[in-house]
């Protein structure tokens, strides 16, 4: 027992000198100051983030909307060389049974070709019926093998086609699932942002975005532009801007081309093509493939197109002001036309 008792205290002794032995590791340990938390981001660092998360969600819309198209196109070929392969295999079978019914009716002549009957014959008609016959017969097998070849070979280059455009497809599908995939990070991101901020913030951030828009908006005017926009809307521009306008209030939506939504192009283009003018579906391919027209030249129905990456567009209504689809979490609205910094301005008809 008094042996037992002498170990505990050896034991207690030991470690008490350990703990001694290291003071300044012990007063180290729990005097270890705490990170600094990180310092608070500003109102207009937050509404920076939010306008640079939805421009680039505006990038990958305009990239899933171009690979949508894409695959439209490619699927609407793969069915035309689908019906083309078919009608290709009916011929050659039509071919085949005419190739048939030539062999069968030799048969019918006893087995022996044309020309053997024809020397066989002492009657000169027969002789001139069978030569012309004869001279027939022989254009009509090889129009006939002739045919067949053909239509083997366009069957041959349908399917190397059709190939093609499956690859093609597969590739447009694939860059559809990664735009998709950067929207919705990107606009999941924006809201996440703008979540965390208190109701008041908010609604500052709000007033914040809608300052900086009406001092971009005065900057433009003030430069005397709308004393140079005299022109009028022609009568296919006027209906542009009538379905454009009739469209206020529907939610933005990616990828929508209406009814019920819209993105920033889905509008313009559904706009014109309501005017009867078919255009292209992105804003970036609008900027790139319609006409360009001098900013003082601009007419109602024309499109500005915004930003150096071109990647929003609206519709411009006359009196300094546009008609557009904004953003995730915005209605169609009407805003003004220099409340942007503008790329250019784009005449569809």
């Amino acid at each position: 027992m008094n042996r037992r008792r002498h170990t505990t205290a050896a034991i207690t002794v030991i470690c008490a000198l350990a703990v001694l032995a290291s003071p300044a590791l012990t007063l180290q340990a729990s005097a270890a100051p705490l990170p600094p938390p990180p310092p608070k981001k500003s109102l207009e660092q937050v509404r920076a983030e939010i306008d640079a998360l939805y421009r680039q969600a505006a990038v990958a819309t305009d990239a899933y909307n171009l690979a949508e198209e894409k695959t439209d196109e490619q699927s609407s070929e793969i069915v035309k060389l689908a019906r083309m392969i078919v009608e290709g295999r009916e011929k050659i079978d039509d071919l085949k049974a005419k190739a048939g019914a030539a062999a069968r009716a030799q048969y019918r002549n006893g087995g022996l070709p044309d020309g053997a009957q024809l020397v066989l014959t002492d009657d000169p008609q027969i002789f001139l019926d069978t030569a012309g016959r004869l001279q027939a017969g022989a254009k009509a097998t090889t129009d006939l093998l002739g045919e067949m070849t053909r239509t083997q070979a366009e069957l041959g280059t349908y399917a190397k086609d059709a190939g093609d455009n499956w690859t093609k497809l597969e590739a447009h599908r694939v860059k559809q699932a990664q735009a998709k995939k950067e929207i919705n990070e990107k606009i999941a991101a924006a809201k996440k942002l703008e979540s965390e901020l208190a109701a008041e913030e908010r609604e500052r951030l709000r007033r914040l975005e809608e300052q900086e828009q009406y001092r971009a908006q005065t900057t433009w005017l003030d430069t005397g532009i709308l004393d140079e926009l005299t022109a009028s809307a022609t009568p296919e521009g006027r209906k542009a801007v009538a379905f454009a306008t009739a469209q206020i209030g529907k939610p933005y939506v990616w990828g929508a081309e209406g009814p019920a939504s819209y993105d920033c192009s889905g509008l313009t283009q559904s706009a014109w093509s309501a005017a009867g003018r078919n255009i292209p579906r992105t804003s970036q391919e609008q900027w790139r493939l319609l006409p360009r027209v001098a900013m003082k030249d601009m007419r109602p129905g024309d499109l500005i197109v915004y930003f150096k990456d071109a990647s929003h567009i609206g519709m411009y209504i006359g009196k300094g002001a546009m008609v557009h689809a904004p953003r995730p979490g915005r209605n169609v609205t009407i805003a003004g036309a220099g409340s942007m910094e503008i790329l250019g301005v784009v005449r569809p008809g």
